[in-house]
């Protein structure tokens, strides 16, 4: 049986617009090369940090959402988060069934950020 999980990650600011997308897409491989299935990924983009993190107030967040067979792609994927300089944090849950659902809403717009610029949108016309 599938299970889900979703991984959040934060590259140093210091890196360029090239590589940051070549970073994301060496995770991405990893995901699909290990018997992974991406489902969903977003790029939040430069964010501030709660705290600073190797001396930098800033990072680039990412997140993957995905399937496996078994847990030997996260494993991986977190082993690699370990090796790479590039990434300064990183975070992987298992999603259960209450998570995917909200995470489907949130796809579709049902839930965050969209259906509050829906409603302004709306009041302002």
């Amino acid at each position: 049986m599938s299970k889900q999980y979703e991984t959040v990650f934060i590259l140093t600011p210091i890196l360029s617009e090239a590589q940051m997308r070549d970073a994301v897409e060496k995770f991405r491989t990893l995901i699909t090369e290990n018997g992974g299935t991406l489902v969903h990924e977003e790029n939040w983009g430069l964010r501030k940090l709660a705290y600073p993190i190797q001396k930098k107030n800033t990072g680039y967040y990412n997140v993957f959402e995905y399937a496996s067979e078994s847990g030997a792609v996260v494993d991986v994927l977190e082993t690699e988060f370990r090796r790479d300089e590039r990434v300064m944090r990183f975070l992987t849950i298992a999603l259960d069934k209450d998570s995917l659902a909200y995470n489907e809403k949130k796809r579709k717009g049902l839930i965050g950020r969209k259906k509050e610029e829906t409603t302004e949108s709306k009041t302002e016309a």
